[in-house]
């Protein structure tokens, strides 16, 4: 499927996230699914939660117990293909990187996404975290109904 529409299965993508247990903290999910040389990710993670290994061209995986949930490797992959993720009561909470203008801002109610590029639900702005060191790609941190943890990948505006 990904190979023909660019968009992953849902196997491809549940095989990124970890058990639900572990995202009760924020962990860090990977959708990169080409082997493709590049590894931003793992040189930015001060945690070594993002393994590579010697062969730069291998999709990055996960060390699940090492992963803070910090969210450095988000503004750093050119790819755009890494959020964070944690479950929170109802509601799943993402840190997703973002380089559209104009950024919303703390209180916000945009349009959730998922990876066809369909509205699916409501996002609540939580923070918009954009520094120097973030080579202007913002993180939004937004919160989404929890039936939406596997299905939501970004936002998008209501103006839009």
């Amino acid at each position: 499927m990904l190979n023909k529409t660019g968009i992953p299965s849902n196997e491809q993508v549940l095989s990124r996230f970890p058990e639900n247990k572990a995202l009760l903290k924020p962990k860090a999910i990977l959708e990169c699914y080409e082997d493709i040389p590049c590894n931003p990710c793992s040189t930015s993670c001060p945690f070594d939660a993002i393994e590579i290994g010697p062969n730069i061209n291998v999709q990055p995986k996960l060390v699940v117990e090492s992963c803070t949930g910090c969210g450095l490797c988000v503004p750093s992959c050119p790819g755009l293909a890494i959020v964070i993720a944690q479950i929170r009561g109802n509601e799943a909470v993402f840190k997703v990187p973002y380089e559209f203008l104009p950024h919303p801002t703390k209180g916000d109610v945009w349009y959730g996404v998922n990876r066809s590029g369909d509205v699916i639900c409501d996002a609540q702005v939580e923070h918009v975290l954009l520094t120097k060191n973030q080579d202007h790609t913002a993180v939004i941190t937004v919160s989404v109904p929890v039936e939406y943890l596997h299905d939501f990948v970004t936002i998008r505006g209501k103006d839009e």
